[in-house]
């Protein structure tokens, strides 16, 4: 049952909302000022809130910008008597759903709550999804070595500090940045990807800064790069050792200026991003080559984060069993299998050259093979090899 706050200091106001809310199957609160109604409001949680605008003690707008500051995220319907309205439209922009005038009108008020019980519902499901993302980047495990890169991620993420993030493939380096976007004052604006090793090196400068209508072959309208999209929020350049020298030079200038130029185009385009770099690749060996720009790189690892190996943190892997047999019996719609405690440490004896992605497919393929109980057989059997 959807349940709404009525903070009103009229009695009668009061008891005919509630009389007539209550008809219509919503459980009904009553407060008869501010004070009383944000107590109400921290204590419990309700889908929509009926507030009057004037009021002793705290006013109605006092009351909008309390909910506000204690983040409830439920919509605020004022009520507004004659000769209010330029304060009720004031309360609109201050953050409230609508307002409703005296004397109320039963349709209207009907009406209202139910847009206002549809944004409230967008709002939950929109928290269930953002907790859903939250834990497919969730970072498994308690290591000290884990520990280590998750307190470099408290520190950086609030700054716009670029990040180099280094390690062998299966390390969970895009975790690392996507924990990092999650933390940042840019959480809410756009997290934008390239993978620079799976696009031609031809078509990456298209990729990243755009293209106007007719600058090539296959160019028949205007199209925005990943710099554009990513504006105001996070760029991630994974594999950023895989990238041509020419797009390192693009690159370097939209670092160096905040401004890119689309490819056919001569026009700047101002850019607010935030660049976070991943590599497996040792990029040192890789300037000493030729491969990769020194100047690029610097302005990339304002900080450096090393993400470690599975077999750098082994002790994390009962946890990260645990966490993908539920995980991936959940995906397949399979009964929960358990795993015995030799298996675990069978798991920590193999050599996991393709890290975490690895043990994953390993885990996924003890499942549908495996017993109820996984146990050490089944890791022998089915397990490539362990030592």
């Amino acid at each position: 049952m959807s349940k709404i706050l009525i903070i009103d200091d009229e009695k009668s106001i009061r008891n005919t909302l509630k009389e007539i809310l209550s008809y219509e199957d919503y459980e009904v609160s009553l407060a008869e000022n501010g004070l009383e109604g944000i107590e109400l409001a921290k204590t419990d949680e309700f889908d929509v809130i009926l507030c009057d605008i004037k009021m002793p003690q705290m006013d109605g707008i006092e009351v909008l910008e309390k909910t506000q500051e204690l983040q409830l995220d439920t919509p605020v319907i004022m009520i507004s008597g004659h000769g209010n309205i330029d304060t009720a439209v004031d309360a609109i922009k201050k953050g409230a759903f609508d307002f409703l005038e005296k004397p109320l009108d039963l349709n209207r008020i009907l009406i209202t709550i139910r847009n206002a019980m549809d944004k409230s519902k967008l709002i939950t499901e929109t928290k269930v999804l953002k907790r859903k993302v939250s834990k497919k980047y969730e970072m498994i495990g308690s290591s000290g070595v884990l520990e280590s890169v998750n307190q470099m991620i408290d520190k950086v993420a609030p700054t716009d500090a670029r990040v180099l993030i280094t390690g062998p493939n299966g390390t969970g380096k895009e975790l690392v940045a996507h924990r990092i976007h999650e933390q940042s004052n840019r959480s809410k604006c756009p997290f934008i990807e390239v993978n620079c090793a799976a696009i031609p090196s031809e078509l990456i400068e298209s990729e990243l800064f755009g293209h106007e209508k007719g600058s090539f072959t296959s160019a028949i309208k205007q199209r925005k790069g990943k710099f554009e999209l990513a504006d105001g929020g996070t760029l991630f350049l994974d594999e950023i050792g895989d990238m041509s020298l020419s797009a390192q030079a693009k690159v370097l200038r939209a670092l160096q200026e905040n401004t890119i130029t689309r490819v056919g185009g001569d026009k700047e385009i101002k850019v607010n991003v935030r660049v976070i770099a991943a590599t497996n690749k040792n990029l040192a060996e890789e300037i000493e080559n030729n491969n990769f720009r020194e100047d690029l790189y610097h302005r990339l690892s304002v900080i450096l984060i090393s993400v470690p190996t599975l077999n750098e943190r082994t002790e994390d892997i009962p946890m990260l069993a645990n966490h993908f047999i539920e995980t991936i019996c959940g995906e397949m719609g399979v009964p929960q299998k358990s795993i015995d405690e030799e298996a675990i440490s069978e798991l920590q004896k193999i050599n996991y050259t393709g890290n975490i992605r690895e043990f994953r497919n390993i885990i996924e393929r003890l499942i549908i093979l495996g017993q109820e109980s996984i146990s050490v057989q089944d890791v022998k059997s089915y397990t490539k090899s362990s030592s």
